[in-house]
């Protein structure tokens, strides 16, 4: 009976040392199949989060996109109406064009009548003041006309501006998500190819990972009796069993995730250098714009200098200064006008005449830098006295070399250095007339 005990003593003891050294073999196995388990349910979680920033992402956008479509759709009904409204106004532009070309040989005729009268007897007098207050009507139904034109033509260019600005942000809006749904469909294919191969290989579902907690390892079967080791041998192989056998494609769905990371790292570096050379470009236009506004700042401050002084008297001095010469696209200019015997003073400091010397000398020096073929001046010179009627006279004489100019005015001194006046009476009330002189036929 001892013997038989001994043999079956050893025969446990021997067991017991073939299952140690089987579950001391499973274990690097179950080390390995465990790491690449949370190695694929850390990957599976940052999925899991990309899948719910993409889909913000989707929901901010087309959030945006619904608004941009109302937008669109506002702009484009309003787009039909004015549309309607130009019909309207181009078929009163046909019109008037009709009216502007009978009223044109009309007024040809008319004028010859007058001639005609004018000449013959001085009896018609007020049959003269009826064809001229027709003129004048034709005149003003031709100019209403216009103004109706041009002010439909402005109407139709600024709505066309508009559409082809809201069809180009719908382009847009559409493009970013047709991308971001490209980015969401292939985010859950990839999350469905994860849990196929974890329920093939692994036979485990998605959601049990997720929820499954750390099994205990085998502690050390010291004082064991047979019954006890046959009850681990059998829960040993049923752990085996659902582990499973070993994955060979986890290092092809390793790479493949790898090379998506990749893939995502080189996109976000090409729109970091996207960004850095958008800013750098950014700042060359404001560097240029900068030098640009500079050049015509020095060059209408030297012709502002060159102006006043004419204006004036040679000792005078003035000054075009930036309030902030660091930002000279943003800067406030300060206007300083230093009469001789008087301290630096801004323009707000001077008397009403001086105050239109100065400021006729900005114009001008303005004019200098990009000459205009005409130029109009309402009654700039009421508020100068006669010497500064005079060299203002002047200045304009000298300029009327290049450009034209038209001054409404009331001063004589003014008047008599003009070549054309043109004279606006009323014979009676409510009629006025123009009666136009030409004063080089007079000299």
């Amino acid at each position: 009976m001892i013997n038989n005990a001994d043999l079956r003593r050893e025969d446990i003891l021997e067991k017991i040392d073939i299952l140690l050294k089987e579950l001391d073999e499973l274990r690097p196995r179950s080390q390995r199949i465990t790491f690449e388990l949370n190695d694929l349910d850390e990957k599976l979680k940052q999925m899991s989060d990309g899948l719910t920033a993409q889909n913000e992402l989707l929901s901010q956008k087309s959030n945006a996109f619904n608004e941009q479509n109302i937008f669109f759709h506002q702009q484009t009904n309003r787009v039909r109406s004015l549309e309607q409204e130009i019909r309207f106004k181009q078929e009163a532009v046909e019109q008037g064009s009709q009216r502007i070309t009978a009223n044109s040989a009309e007024l040809k005729h008319n004028e010859e009548e007058i001639r005609t009268i004018f000449e013959s007897t001085q009896s018609g007098d007020e049959e003269l003041i009826k064809l001229y207050a027709e003129k004048d009507e034709m005149e003003r139904g031709l100019n209403e006309a216009e103004r109706d034109y041009y002010a439909a033509r402005g109407d139709i260019d600024a709505v066309e501006k508009d559409l082809r600005n809201l069809q180009h942000q719908r382009e847009n809006i559409d493009s970013l998500l047709m991308q971001l749904q490209n980015q969401l469909n292939e985010s859950k294919l990839e999350l469905n190819s994860v849990k196929e191969r974890l329920s093939v290989e692994f036979n485990v579902v998605m959601d049990d990972i997720l929820t499954q907690a750390t099994e205990e390892e085998a502690q050390q079967l010291l004082e064991v009796d047979e019954e006890k080791l046959r009850n681990d041998v059998t829960r040993i192989r049923e752990k085996i069993d659902n582990m499973g056998p070993i994955n060979p494609m986890a290092m092809e769905a390793y790479n493949e995730i790898k090379e998506r990371n990749d893939f995502i790292i080189t996109q976000k570096d090409d729109l970091l250098k996207a960004k850095e050379s958008l800013f750098n470009t950014i700042t060359e236009i404001e560097g240029v714009a900068s030098q640009t506004f500079m050049d015509a700042f020095t060059k209408i401050k030297e012709h502002f200098i060159t102006v006043f002084r004419s204006l004036f008297n040679e000792g005078d001095d003035c000054d075009l200064k930036l309030v902030d010469p660091t930002r000279p696209l943003e800067s406030e200019i300060d206007i300083i006008a230093k009469p001789k015997g008087k301290r630096p003073l801004t323009i707000n400091a001077l008397s009403g005449g001086e105050k239109t010397l100065t400021a006729t000398a900005l114009l001008f020096s303005m004019y200098l830098l990009k000459p205009a073929p005409f130029c109009i001046f309402d009654e700039v010179d009421a508020p100068l006295d006669d010497a500064n009627i005079d060299k203002f006279n002047n200045i304009i004489r000298s300029f009327s070399k290049d450009s034209q100019f038209i001054i409404v005015t009331h001063n004589k001194r003014t008047m008599t250095t003009t070549d054309v006046i043109y004279g606006v009476t009323m014979v009676e009330k409510g009629i006025s007339r123009v009666v136009p002189v030409d004063m080089r036929e007079l000299a």
